[in-house]
């Protein structure tokens, strides 16, 4: 499932290429076909972005710079996934570059991306352009003159109110993504005084997203494990101190994996010199995926388990 800041950075690739201009919106699968002829001729104003929720605000033609009439609220889950394709202006203007998860071709998946890229993109001169056909079952398209963004497999989208988003966004707890959260007192006193009061394991408390929002498996693998907190200790038997670190964690954490454009968590500084053979995870995370390699920092093996049907990575002597 992507994690908070694989949503932002979706989020700007859709500020790039069709914030501002009115879209062609239509469900070639039919589940959203009604709503899609909704916003078919709308301008996308806006998005947001609340851990791993996107908020798409579309207003009427005509009514720029007011407030969003209507929302389609996204979540993609387990399983859903972005296809962009455009013409050459994506490539011009760096949004491929930007925007495609580095090292892959395009086409391919790396298995860690919510968005792929269509095959042949930016090769066309704009104004020649013409949007491939669906492929799959695509739920919701978006179409400009430049670029075609195809949405397949979410677990959640709904075209909602104004009124609607705010009390998804209230339900949700604060986001380490959100500017200045870093040192933002409330957000981390928050976090960290509904956490301690919590008898569940901390390793579910971070998952949650009512408490913090956009932590997925791998940020609370390495997040605890440089915090050297046990993932099955109780919230209440961690400080608030502890807490008001590990949110800082988390904050860094996730800013440098938003600002890499691709998840690692592992500092430059630490990581193995040569990469070690057969450990291509030990380049870019601490302890996630590496189930019986040695720790990186003790040399005990790492362990995994299932907590609340989610695999769960921790090294036993690092984290109590």
């Amino acid at each position: 499932m992507p994690e908070g800041d694989a949503i932002r950075r979706l989020a700007a690739t859709f500020d790039e290429l069709f914030v501002g201009e009115g879209v062609r919106a239509s469900s070639p699968q039919g589940r959203f076909a009604a709503s899609a002829a909704r916003l078919d001729g709308a301008v996308l104003e806006r998005v947001r972005v609340h851990g791993k929720h996107m908020f798409m605000g579309f207003a009427r033609p005509g009514a720029e710079g007011s407030r969003p009439e209507q929302w389609v609220h996204i979540h993609l889950g387990l399983y859903g996934w972005w296809r962009f394709n455009g013409d050459e202006t994506l490539v011009d203007e760096g949004h491929g570059v930007a925007h495609r998860i580095p090292d892959v071709p395009s086409g391919q998946w790396n298995g860690h991306s919510e968005t792929r890229w269509g095959e042949g993109y930016g090769t066309a001169e704009a104004g020649a352009w013409e949007p491939p056909e669906p492929v799959g079952q695509v739920r919701l398209r978006l179409v400009n003159d430049h670029a075609v963004a195809d949405l397949v497999g979410p677990n959640r989208c709904e075209l909602i109110t104004d009124e609607e988003r705010e009390a998804v966004e209230a339900r949700l707890g604060p986001d380490p993504l959100e500017p200045g959260a870093r040192d933002d007192a409330r957000a981390r006193e928050r976090f960290a005084s509904v956490a301690h009061a919590k008898r569940r394991a901390i390793g579910e408390i971070v998952m949650d997203q009512s408490i913090i929002a956009g932590v997925g498996n791998i940020y609370r693998a390495d997040a605890l494990f440089l915090a050297g907190i046990s993932p099955h200790r109780k919230g209440t038997n961690v400080s608030v101190k502890r807490l008001e670190d590990l949110w800082v964690l988390i904050c860094d954490l996730m800013n440098r994996g938003l600002a890499a454009g691709r998840l690692e968590t592992m500092d430059p500084d630490e990581a193995p010199v040569p990469p070690i053979e057969g450990d291509q995870e030990a380049s870019r995370w601490y302890v996630y995926h590496r189930t019986g390699r040695p720790c990186l920092r003790c040399g005990t093996p790492i362990r995994e388990a299932l907590m609340q049907n989610r695999r769960l990575f921790w090294c036993p002597s690092c984290q109590r």
